[in-house]
C-alpha cells in the first residue's frame, strides 16, 4: 500500500488513480456543513495555510480533553460527503486544497473541481470511527470550536496510516459513476 505525505503537491495527487489503496501521512484537517459555510463567507487567512496541499476530512469526530489540555480523538469516522456537493469544489480552490474525505462519494460538479485544483476524493471506511482515530497522533489546532461546537469545529490533526481509497481522481475517474451504471445495468435486467 502506498503512502502519501501530507501536506502534498499537485503533482503527487494527480499520479493518483481511481482504485489505489493509499495510508496518509501528516496535517489534515476535519470540516462539515458549518465549516464549509464559515470557509465561503469571507476569505480566513487564520485558516488558509493549514488547509493548504493537505486534505479535509468530512468527521464530526468525539473528542475528549484530558487534564493538561489537550485533545484526543476517541471516534474518527467519516461522515456522507455529498451534502457538500454544492460547496466543496469552491472550498477546494479557495484554500488550495489536495483533495477531500469521506463517505459515498460526491457529484459532478466536485469531480469537475478536483480536475482544476489537482484534486481526489479519498474514501475513509465507514463503522471504524474508534480504529480511525487511532490513527490520529495529535490535534495540533482547532478552529471555530466555541461557535461551531466539537462535530462542526475544523480540527487541525496529525495522522500516521490513516487507510483510504482513491475513488474520484483528478482525470475525472469516478468509482461511485462506475459502480452506479453497474447497478443501473443489472436493474434494468432484473426489471425487464
Amino acid at each position: 500500500m502506498a503512502e502519501l505525505k501530507l501536506p502534498t503537491t499537485e503533482e503527487a495527487v494527480r499520479a493518483l488513480t481511481v482504485g489505489t489503496h493509499l495510508t496518509l501521512t501528516g496535517r489534515m484537517i476535519t470540516g462539515r456543513d458549518a465549516a464549509h459555510k464559515w470557509l465561503l463567507e469571507e476569505y480566513r487567512e487564520e485558516v488558509a495555510p493549514w488547509l493548504e496541499d493537505t486534505v479535509i476530512y468530512h468527521c464530526g469526530p468525539v473528542v475528549k480533553q484530558h487534564d493538561d489540555g489537550h485533545w484526543e480523538f476517541v471516534a474518527a469516522g467519516p461522515t456522507t460527503s455529498i451534502r457538500e456537493e454544492p460547496v466543496q469544489s469552491d472550498v477546494l480552490e479557495r484554500y488550495k486544497l489536495r483533495g477531500v474525505i469521506g463517505k459515498g462519494g460526491m457529484g459532478a460538479k466536485t469531480l469537475a473541481g478536483l480536475a482544476r485544483t489537482g484534486g481526489v476524493y479519498l474514501h475513509a471506511i465507514g463503522g471504524a470511527a474508534q480504529v480511525l482515530a487511532r490513527a490520529v497522533e495529535r490535534v495540533e489546532r482547532v478552529f471555530q470550536l466555541e461557535e461551531l461546537g466539537v462535530p462542526e469545529a475544523l480540527w487541525v490533526v496529525h495522522v500516521k496510516e490513516f487507510p483510504v481509497v482513491v475513488t474520484m481522481d483528478s482525470h475525472g475517474g469516478s468509482l461511485h459513476d462506475q459502480v452506479e451504471k453497474v447497478a443501473e445495468a443489472r436493474f434494468a435486467e432484473l426489471v425487464s
